[in-house]
């Protein structure tokens, strides 16, 4: 029998997914990437292969996930298995830098970034901005290595000093702050290449936007989560969708959240490209929605479709 594969890392935030496959009565199986072997001479299993392989898999002590990862999704493309969230997905997943150049080929704003590799560079880099500047790690996830500075003496103070963060791939960004008129960001989630609803996150409290409880100090803590920090806005609409719509579906992504931020001149710059996509519970169970419930039909209906055709999107296109 064809199956549902999730090839991941986290636990916690697959959970919700397979409480959704389980109600739907789907046969799913979990790929756990941490660590393996991979047999070349073989050939995958025939299924639905979805990736949801994390930037910050390092943070878990899950240092090669993404490497093996890369290796999987190749051995599984390269016998034509139908994978969502492709090879392509997760290079976007896994540097921003890649991001912005891929959207920035779509006349998709971006902030002005530069990457550095070095100490003493990411401090040249913060000498030709105006103004207020942020760094941040190139393979970010949760967050990872995102500080504010108002200048460089503070930067350099960072730097040279004890708390100073490494990015994991050794290159650090340092990019243009865009002030806001209000303290938010919208991230626009995306199923099956398709339009699920915008979510508004407030920043007021700082750069940690991961959507899970997992993510949230106060669950972490046994406290209760906050409800005001992520709220769904109904009826959502802007003409960066159409512009989102298709830059995902040319770069094999077909889940994803998307985050900008709006200027005081009502223009957005687009910062983060989520392809292994998380849901807050209290926002969905508010607006009444669940992400990860359109997920599981969304993967239902590809397995479906593989059960008729057994070949990837791809090769269905080119019959």
């Amino acid at each position: 029998m064809q199956k549902i594969y999730i090839i991941h890392e986290n636990e916690e935030w697959t959970e919700p997914l397979m409480v959704q496959l389980r109600a739907l009565g789907l046969p799913f199986e979990e790929w756990y990437l941490n660590r393996g072997q991979l047999d070349l001479s073989v050939p995958p299993p025939f299924g639905v292969f979805y990736n949801r392989m994390s930037a910050s898999s390092h943070t878990r002590n899950h240092r090669y996930a993404v490497e093996h990862t890369a290796a999987v999704l190749a051995w599984l493309e390269g016998h034509g298995r139908r994978v969502i969230n492709s090879s392509r997905a997760l290079q976007l997943e896994i540097s921003k830098v890649a991001q912005y150049a891929a959207l920035n080929s779509y006349g998709i704003r971006t902030p002005r970034t530069v990457a550095t590799v070095g100490r003493k560079e990411i401090l040249n880099a913060a000498r030709s901005f105006d103004g207020p500047f942020i760094t941040k790690h190139n393979r970010g996830g949760k967050g990872l290595g995102v500080r504010l500075f108002q200048h460089t003496d503070a930067l350099r103070i960072y730097v040279d000093g004890p708390e100073f963060e490494a990015p994991i791939d050794g290159i650090t960004l340092v990019q243009q702050y865009i002030a806001a008129p209000q303290p938010f960001i919208t991230r626009c989630e995306f199923v099956g290449g398709q339009f699920l609803y915008a979510v508004r996150v407030d920043t007021s409290d700082g750069f940690l936007l991961c959507p899970a409880d997992e993510c949230q100090t106060e669950v972490a803590f046994g406290l209760p989560a906050p409800t005001s920090k992520f709220h769904i806005v109904q009826s959502f609409n802007h003409p960066i969708l159409e512009r989102y719509r298709r830059f995902l579906a040319d770069n094999e992504t077909h889940i994803a959240g998307i985050e900008f931020i709006l200027d005081y001149d009502g223009e957005p710059y687009t910062y983060d490209i989520n392809t292994n996509t998380n849901y807050n519970p209290s926002a969905e169970a508010a607006a009444g929605v669940s992400g990860m419930r359109r997920i599981a039909e969304y993967l239902g209906d590809q397995l479906a479709e593989v059960a008729v055709y057994g070949v990837s999107p791809r090769q269905v296109a080119t019959r």
